[in-house]
């Protein structure tokens, strides 16, 4: 089993567990809390890119999870190219 895929595992596993924690989660959005809680994208077009899905899509997932959620702080938006730079707001 080469690296690459077993941090794919390991982050699919860490998404499946956040979502066990909330049900409310969408795939994307526990996606977007793992990513950042490691670092592995802070940003909603590297997110969309190292997942291989659309821009749009990650963009209304963040919002929607900063919007009712606690869980995901944004950082900056960049009116430019619409990405936006969110962190994991641990409690």
């Amino acid at each position: 089993m080469s690296e690459e895929t077993s941090d794919a595992d390991r982050f699919l596993a860490l998404v499946a567990a956040a979502q066990d924690r909330d049900a409310r989660l969408t795939a994307i959005q526990a996606g977007l809390l793992v990513a950042a809680d490691l670092n592995i994208a802070c940003d909603s077009r590297s997110f969309a890119r190292r997942l291989g899905i659309a821009h749009a899509l990650v963009l209304r997932e963040l919002d929607a999870l900063a919007e009712h959620e606690d869980k995901l702080e944004i950082v900056k938006r960049d009116p430019r190219t619409m990405r936006v730079f969110y962190r994991w707001a641990r409690s």
